[in-house]
């Protein structure tokens, strides 16, 4: 029990130096700050981080990069190669495409040109996460002309978005092991849910909610971070592996989705690509949060409300 206890511990350092490496990923980040944050010595920290993640240090500030320029490339279309380089901190959009062509397999033109030969094999996504990468993924139904979903059905929900304003929530979250695994996220709510029992909290009356930290179609499964959420109030006494944060207030964007749950993913892409665009918002600095409805395995579908993050869009 010690051993797991200390291992949970471990994994809840290093979950802050992944979010200050997050928040701060356009920046120069060096061994000491991270290690810093984590209370752990530089000397062994390295190693811990490692092996947690499966990363070095060096090597998830590089994945992470080319992950925020990919969605930054989809998103805002309207940023030149140059400019998405220096939101990156890249020297030149020369030193840009070349570190984005190894590590995806593809230029960064390339991904705003959705075709089917768009596929790649040959970058470290591949050959180090066993990812293939295939531009056209990020791209609406209505772009790439694929039947993810019934066209009308989907012009419906996407409709149907509302704008709202939310107020703060304190939550109480689990991250899951392997990313967007779905026995590793069944397993992570189980755990969730029998804390929140053994602290007189029904789940069932306090909202569930799924912080979701990165994109599936750019970054490789068991890499994704995923925190099982449970809001809770100031009283309640959290302690490892169990952490305390917030869902942030402000205007969110609203989505209803009932259905497959493989098909979650598609849909998030949908509003990213297809709603935002039309929308008058741009995303606001938060990663889209699942409010569950219902329990899928009972279920055997997905019944949820995405909430987007979002402020009026800024003309530059």
């Amino acid at each position: 029990m010690r051993n797991e206890k200390t291992q949970a511990e471990y994994i809840r350092r290093i979950n802050k130096t992944i979010e200050y490496i997050s928040q701060n990923i356009d920046k120069n980040i060096c061994l000491e700050d991270a290690a810093k944050i984590s209370h752990f010595s530089p000397f062994h920290f390295h190693r811990i981080f490692h092996s947690i993640v499966g990363d070095t240090l060096n090597e998830y500030i590089s994945r992470k990069k080319m992950e925020k320029a990919a969605n930054i490339l989809v998103c805002k279309p309207e940023l030149n190669i140059t400019e998405v380089a220096e939101m990156g901190g890249f020297s030149s959009s020369a030193n840009f495409s070349k570190a984005f062509k190894l590590y995806f397999g593809i230029s960064p033109s390339q991904i705003r040109n959705p075709k089917a030969d768009n596929n790649s094999k040959i970058g470290k996504i591949y050959s180090k996460y066993g990812k293939e990468f295939n531009a056209s993924n990020l791209y609406s139904q209505f772009v790439t002309n694929s039947a993810v979903f019934d066209s009308d059905k989907l012009e419906e929900l996407l409709m149907n978005v509302k704008v709202e304003d939310i107020e703060e929530k304190l939550i109480s979250f689990l991250t899951a092991p392997k990313g967007y695994d779905l026995d590793s996220i069944f397993e992570t709510w189980d755990t969730m849910i029998k804390w929140a029992k053994s602290k007189g909290i029904n789940d069932q009356e306090n909202k569930r909610f799924a912080i979701c930290h990165d994109n599936p179609m750019i970054t490789p499964s068991d890499k994704c971070r995923y925190d099982a959420s449970i809001e809770v109030n100031s009283e309640v006494n959290i302690t490892s592996p169990f952490s305390k944060s917030i869902i942030p207030s402000g205007k969110y964007a609203i989505a209803y989705y009932k259905g497959e749950d493989n098909k979650v993913s598609n849909f998030y892409m949908e509003l990213y690509s297809n709603w935002l665009p039309n929308s008058g918002f741009e995303p606001d600095n938060f990663p889209p949060v699942a409010h569950y409805l219902n329990d899928s395995r009972q279920d055997g579908f997905m019944e949820m409300e995405v909430y987007i993050k979002v402020k009026k869009l800024g003309y530059i």
